[in-house]
């Protein structure tokens, strides 16, 4: 049971998947949210300006530099009604509260004067004049005006006129409409004057974002208009509305709940408590005239006619500016407006209510159909699986949103399924990962790592046999290590020289992408391109050298300061190291009871030859033909032809000087062309040309190249007494290994 106990986990992980969606908590509700808002981004509604019904007076930054600053008497406000109500619109909606008699009324404003001679004789004459109040009140009167109220979150007494009736089909829903405690009423003369009278108060999502416009709310007991409604209800001139609840005939579902409204001719669907969802268009500067124009009589007669008209502020200084899916901040009133055109143009967006539904099956289909082919097809497969059915959901979601509004959500049913795949996949790695563990454990005690790790990912590996592929062998070795070791005190010492020597060198090789196959002693035995492909294999080996060359110097410096402060005397390691390139035989090498991965053949057998003569030649490193040939770029100087000890075909060995910019600067090409020219004398047996020539390569060699050069002199002197045979062909036969 235990170890059947960690399979189940993916599949509680999606019962917890499918649970979650039920519930619905608030942050899968904000991922839902944010879906939608990139749809809309992708698409917005469009807004044709003659097709809308809704028109904005903005009280805008102009006509407050025009007109004054906020708030304007009363007395301005009712011209702007009057010259609406020529224009015979069909509504002429506030975006604003008049909460407060205006200060600017006459018997108002002379109370705020200093006493002085004649102010009681003002304040009678003001007191017979009629209040800016009044006189607004009077042209809402003559007019289809809507008057607005703000909604609280505060207790209190106040409540607006309700100027409409309403009729429910199906259960009461009001209980599911949005509740506030309190409201700010524009003044009671007002709303009796007023045909209309609705909320103009927005509820936004947790991130600031007005995504819908309720059309209703709720104070206690009793259902209130939103702004929106009021002036649809007034355009068109109807008394009431009328409220289509879940569990009416022809509606599904159970509880409390709206379902959708009607408006006079206009059917609205909405959410269960009543509100809209906004299908946002771009705000367009078409929509708006400012207030002043209206004012100074620069719309044209009957421009407005049969229009929806809010007047509301825009200005930056009032701050009425509210986030939206499509925008960062747009003014209040607008959100009304487009509202109204949303409703006349018939641009809705839904929610199914078959959407959860679909959903859940989505979730919980995918899900596990992905954990029943998990253990049969791998993780590769089955995430390939999930990401089908993740980008098909993206993709039918879109569909749905772009041909008919709908809303349905693809980011949790995705990101349920990913989970679930991710789960899955992580309990085959576990379980492969113990099986790896085992085989580790197993062979790591007498098995090189590399191998252990490739057998740890195949176990199937594990038996004898290799295969033939090119490679680049190097070996390296301390020179006269047997009269260096008699220099150490124990064999304690002589291990730590060995391993600060060991240590350097192979992070130098791994670091190439080597690999190292054994230590013998002193000795380092690498290969490069297995078991990885190394398509630069002759330049890292080659590069590799180069490097451990350059340590070396670094290791003599730190020695030869340890060994004056013992002192001792100090004698300078020097190493050979041997590179070839060929095909070799890799792979597990060794008994049925024990076997290694390791490299053997002919080219590895030159490789380490080429280390050997090393020290004949008076070079640090000799690489073969094929490793010079690998890595042309670099500084790589011809040195003889050689035939090894064990090998009859001879080899054209090449010394590694430098990297790409030593092989291209003036120096090391002049001892190049002066000692392809030694070389084509020596092996023409022109004995005094040659000397000649190799005067030459002194020149450009330095005492780094000497001796290559005294070791080619003291040849030159032994042929001179005992010729090489007529056949010569500028072979040289070692002797050593």
């Amino acid at each position: 049971m235990r170890r059947r106990l960690p399979f189940l986990i993916p599949y509680a992980m999606l019962a917890l998947a499918v649970a979650l969606r039920v519930f619905d908590p608030w942050p899968i509700q904000q991922m839902r949210l944010l879906v939608f808002d990139s749809y809309q981004r992708m698409k917005p509604r469009q807004f044709d300006v003659r097709k809308s019904v809704a028109v904005i007076v903005a009280i805008d930054d102009e006509s407050l530099k025009r007109l004054g600053q906020w708030p304007w008497p009363r007395t301005v406000i009712a011209r702007m009604v009057e010259r609406l109500a020529a224009q015979r619109v069909a509504a002429v909606v506030f975006d604003v509260v008049f909460a407060e008699p205006d200060a600017s009324s006459p018997a108002l404003a002379v109370k705020r004067w200093p006493p002085g001679p004649g102010l009681e004789v003002l304040k009678k004459a003001a007191a017979k004049l009629p209040s800016h109040d009044r006189i607004l009140a009077a042209a809402f009167a003559r007019a289809p005006v809507v008057t607005a109220f703000a909604l609280t979150t505060q207790a209190n007494k106040d409540r607006p006129l309700r100027k409409s009736g309403f009729v429910f089909a199906g259960r009461n829903p009001v209980a599911a409409l949005p509740a506030f405690a309190g409201t700010v009423p524009s003044l009671p003369a007002f709303q009796r004057a007023a045909r209309g009278n609705g909320s103009i108060s927005f509820r936004p999502d947790r991130d600031l974002v007005i995504r819908a416009v309720p059309l209703f709310a709720r104070i206690g007991n009793q259902a209130y208009p939103g702004l929106s409604a009021e002036a649809l209800r007034v355009a068109a001139r109807r008394p009431s509305y009328t409220i289509r609840a879940i569990g009416a005939s022809g509606e599904i579902g159970g509880g409390i709940g709206v379902v959708a409204v009607r408006i006079g001719p206009f059917v609205i669907p909405t959410d269960a408590r009543g509100q809209v969802v906004m299908y946002y268009a771009k705000s367009s500067s078409k929509r708006y005239i400012p207030a002043w124009r209206l004012l100074a009589g620069q719309v044209p007669a009957g421009a407005l006619q049969g229009r929806i008209v809010f007047i509301g502020a825009t200005a930056a200084g009032l701050k009425d500016l509210r986030a939206t899916s499509l925008e960062a901040g747009i003014p209040g009133v607008e959100i009304h407006a487009q509202m109204i055109d949303q409703v006349v143009t018939k641009t809705f967006l839904l929610r199914p209510d078959f959407a959860e539904g679909v959903e859940l099956v989505f979730i919980f289909l995918t899900g596990l159909v992905v954990l029943l082919l998990l253990p049969r097809i791998g993780p590769v497969w089955s995430g390939s699986l999930g990401i089908v059915a993740v980008a098909g959901a993206i993709a039918v979601s879109w569909l749905a949103f772009a041909r008919w509004g709908w809303q349905l959500d693809p980011v949790y049913p995705a990101i349920a399924v990913i989970l679930v795949v991710l789960t899955g996949t992580v309990i085959v790695y576990l379980r492969s990962e113990a099986e790896r563990r085992q085989v580790r454990g197993a062979f790591s005690r007498y098995m090189s790592p590399d191998l252990v790790e490739q057998l740890a990912a195949n176990p199937d590996r594990l038996k004898l046999g290799g295969e033939n592929r090119e490679l680049t062998m190097l070996f390296c070795d301390i020179r006269g290590f047997t009269t260096i070791s008699e220099t150490f005190d124990d064999a304690a010492d002589l291990t730590g020289f060995i391993n600060r020597f060991l240590t350097p060198m192979t992070e130098l090789i791994l670091g190439r992408k080597g690999t190292i196959d054994k230590y013998m002693g002193d000795c380092i035995m690498a290969f490069w391109n297995a078991p990885l492909d190394d398509s630069g294999h002759g330049v890292n080996g080659c590069r590799s050298a180069l490097a451990m060359i350059d340590e070396l110097e670094r290791l003599n410096e730190d020695w030869r300061a340890e060994a004056v402060r013992a002192g001792k005397p100090f004698t300078p390691v020097r190493v050979g190291i041997g590179l070839n390139t060929g095909i070799a035989c890799v792979g597990n090498l060794g008994s049925e009871q024990r076997f290694d991965y390791s490299v053997i053949g002919d080219e590895v057998n030159l490789a380490s030859r080429l280390e050997g003569q090393c020290k004949a030649y008076g070079v640090d490193v000799i690489a073969g033909e094929n490793t010079a040939r690998a890595a042309g770029g670099l500084a790589l100087l011809e040195l003889d032809l050689i035939r090894v000890v064990g090998r009859a075909a001879p080899a054209r060995i090449y010394t590694v000087l430098g990297e790409e910019a030593t092989a291209g600067s003036a120096e090391f090409r002049r001892l190049e062309k002066a000692t392809a020219l030694f070389l084509e004398a020596y092996r023409a047996r022109k004995w005094a040309e040659a000397e000649k020539r190799l005067k030459a390569c002194r020149a450009a060699g330095g005492d780094a190249l000497a001796g290559l050069h005294d070791m080619f002199q003291a040849r030159i002197a032994a042929y001179r007494k005992t010729p090489p045979p007529k056949d010569w062909a500028g072979v040289y036969d070692a002797e050593a290994k």
